[in-house]
């Protein structure tokens, strides 16, 4: 086993107004020993693969369209190369180390990646005929072995692979990244699977006593179980008796596992292209499914195309150190009005480009009109906004949302209690999922009052003494599950005065999903005592662990149908349901020089509210009240002459000594497990809107219009709603 030491300090923000106050340094703590902390801190499930900025800046040095050319039907010629060029579709694809167009792509500067470069059906399970679709599906919930084992044969066979790929393209000045494979999985996408990835035991066996200290480490006896082994105990269990550890340690094993196993093939590309950074494309949601723990991914790899579904694209700018690591999204035309509003919204998340579906985009030879809408939008991201964000740094507002990868682990036990023994057919987690959709309604009302976040893991909380120095609030949500030693963590960081919200039953269980018998990990932060006693008849609608009936309302039209209907929750005046009924809600107590706040209300209701309009979205003042109380507050505040504008966003990114102000629509996205991340009822028109700074700000320049503003706190722009103002200005 490789040891690494403990990575450097991060570099506090500058003292300015648009970072914020940061809280006085963490004290490294005083425990003793744990076996936890010593994996977290050290183990090779947590070494970074190559991350450095100026490397992969060479590769990747702006942002880049990239066409997949499904129905590329124009051919490759001289107009198709004039076409690209008038219409900022200035990258390209090569799939499977095929040159055939590499002289085209060259001649036309087209920076491009390789997609599959280590084939395809190992670390995506391919379903060639009908009757492999069959045997997949059959083993899928299974506790066998995955069906193309991910040992040291298979992973020879793909270094062949990835070899073989790479000599054919390595000479080319124009290629930008690899990616390994499309859509990659444990098992299929992100729905139930609970097999073993390799045949040997001996491995799992050794991670054990690692995790758990060579003392302690539960006998394993070679049994690998399956959801049936627990979920009928759901009913019966108590808080304390909850047991799902043998579970959940084979989940998070096999993403340790999967994650190494990814990062061994990266290594292995930058070890034959040493110019080149690697990663895959077809990203999912986070999930206790399909190896989806962002906090172990994202040092595993160095570079990502990923759905934006589940948080993902926020996650994932939040682990992206330095936002080094070129990220991408795919891109489906639905209309002009979403293709503009995508291109501009997630560059103003840090997106470095999109590959594009190329599907009817053409009548035979003929591009369709639509292109040339476009084509100003993507040619002036390319050619010089993204240039004037490179290197640069997210600007948060000193707010962390903790990301709990064993508490996602917990929520899909719960959640998928209510399916009973069709469990083995729930898809659709990030639109069903209670980690989901409770991260999601948490990140919307923060936006939707202006406010920016990061996300924070649990990885980093232990590893780093300095994890939270940056922020001066925390929120927990759906955090069931905490170590000791992040509860130790998170207490330190409200003694020194900073201020932790959790919506419902946080810290409940430890990190491998058993019940704690004294109570929740934060009980004594929070003043309150969260009965090892309590059964599902005390939460929610008293039938379910959970919020939702996901099983009745599987294929829910609505946020209203979802949580509405076959669910029978109290509800706060403000509609938001609670959660433990015999305990208060908003629950507050003072704690050292910090705060500790309990809601025992859960925030999924918002996504409703906020669909009903800017007024009845409001009433999330009840959980946003808390974040002023600590000196936050909106760094920028829009007006315009209506009063009734809503869904919009404003991000910032910061360089030397001067800051970017994106101001985009920020409308509910859609997307699937085979891509997307479109806006939905999109409000396109063109206003006039007053930007108020909370301090004045300098050499304000319209950098889209090329126009200096001057000095002062307000500015008023015109803005076409599909598209972003672009701002920047000296501190």
């Amino acid at each position: 086993m490789i040891r690494i030491s403990i990575p450097p300090h991060k570099i506090i923000g500058l003292l300015c107004f648009l970072c914020p106050p940061t809280l006085p340094a963490a004290e490294p703590p005083t425990q003793a020993k744990d076996a936890y902390v010593d994996y977290l801190r050290n183990s090779e499930d947590f070494r970074r693969v190559n991350q450095d900025h100026a490397w992969i800046q060479k590769s990747w040095p702006s942002w880049t369209y990239m066409p997949w050319y499904y129905q590329w039907t124009i051919g490759y010629d001289a107009n198709a190369g004039e076409f690209c060029k008038q219409t900022g579709y200035n990258g390209a694809l090569i799939n499977h180390g095929d040159t055939a167009q590499l002289d085209w792509i060259e001649a036309n500067h087209l920076r491009f990646y390789m997609d599959h470069t280590a084939g395809k059906g190992s670390l995506y399970l391919r379903k060639k005929s009908p009757a492999d679709k069959q045997r997949l599906k059959k083993a899928l919930p299974s506790n066998g072995v995955r069906p193309v084992p991910l040992n040291s044969d298979t992973l020879q066979q793909l270094k062949q692979q990835i070899r073989h790929n790479i000599e054919q393209v390595q000479h080319s000045p124009m290629r930008a990244a690899y990616a390994l494979d499309d859509e990659i999985s444990t098992g299929s996408f992100v729905r139930p699977c609970m097999w073993r990835l390799i045949e040997d035991h001996t491995p799992y066996q050794t991670w054990l006593k690692e995790i758990y200290g060579a003392e302690n480490a539960p006998d394993y006896d070679g049994s690998w179980i399956t959801y049936n082994d627990l979920r009928k105990n759901l009913a019966t269990w108590s808080l304390g008796e909850f047991d799902c550890a043998q579970l959940m340690d084979q989940w998070t094993y096999n993403d340790a596992y999967w994650a190494n196993y990814l990062g061994q093939l990266v290594e292995y590309s930058n070890s034959i292209d040493p110019a080149t950074p690697c990663g895959f494309v077809g990203g999912q949601s986070p999930n206790a499914m399909g190896g989806y723990d962002y906090a172990r991914l994202m040092r595993k790899i160095q570079f990502i195309e990923a759905y934006n579904i589940g948080s993902s694209q926020a996650i994932i700018r939040s682990f992206n150190p330095h936002n080094a690591l070129p990220t991408v999204t795919t891109h489906f035309h639905r209309s002009i009005n979403d293709s503009i509003w995508q291109a501009w919204y997630y560059l103003a998340q840090g997106n470095r480009g999109q590959i594009g579906w190329v599907e009817n985009w053409f009548d035979g030879k003929k591009p369709k009109a639509w292109h040339q809408a476009l084509a100003p939008h993507y040619r002036e991201i390319a050619e010089k906004i993204s240039p004037l964000q490179a290197g640069s740094e997210w600007v948060h507002d000193g707010i962390a949302i903790y990301y709990s990868h064993p508490s996602i682990q917990m929520s899909w036990i719960l959640d998928a209690e209510a399916h009973g023994s069709t469990w083995a057919n729930r898809n659709g987690d990030h639109r069903l999922g209670t980690s989901h959709l409770v991260r999601k309604a948490w990140e919307n009302m923060l936006r939707d009052s202006g406010l920016q976040f990061n996300h924070v893991n649990y990885i980093d909380l232990v590893q780093d003494d300095h994890a939270l120095d940056d922020f001066k609030v925390l929120i927990l949500p759906a955090t069931y599950c905490l170590s000791d030693a992040e509860a130790h963590r998170i207490r330190e960081f409200a003694k020194r005065g900073g201020t932790v919200i959790a919506d419902f039953l946080p810290g409940v269980f430890d990190q491998h999903g058993r019940g704690r018998p004294q109570g929740g990990a934060l009980d004594d932060l929070f003043a309150v005592q969260q009965s090892p006693s309590l059964k599902a008849k005390d939460v929610f609608s008293q039938r379910l662990w959970v919020e939702s009936d996901q099983d009745a309302n599987f294929s829910y039209s609505s946020y209203r149908d979802l949580l509405s209907k076959h669910n029978d929750n109290l509800r706060h005046p403000f509609g938001f349901a609670k959660a433990v009924r015999d305990l208060p809600t908003n629950q507050q107590n003072e704690f050292g020089e910090g705060r500790g706040i309990l809601m025992n209300l859960s925030p999924q209701w918002y996504h409703v509210l906020r669909s009903q309009g800017k007024q009845a979205a409001s009433t999330r003042s009840l959980f946003i009240q808390h974040l002023s109380k600590q000196g936050i507050q909106p760094k920028v505040k829009l007006h315009s002459a209506d009063g009734t504008l809503f869904y919009h966003e404003i991000t910032y990114w910061k360089k030397g000594g001067r800051t970017m102000l994106f101001l985009i629509m920020n409308p509910e996205i859609t997307g699937s497990s085979v891509g997307g991340g479109n806006s939905q009822n999109l409000k396109s028109h063109s206003i006039r809107i007053t930007l108020e700074f909370h301090q004045t700000v300098k050499q304000v320049c319209n950098e889209r219009r090329d126009k200096m503003l001057g000095d002062g706190k307000q500015f008023t722009l015109d803005w076409n709603t599909n598209e972003a103002i672009v701002l920047s200005f000296s501190e």
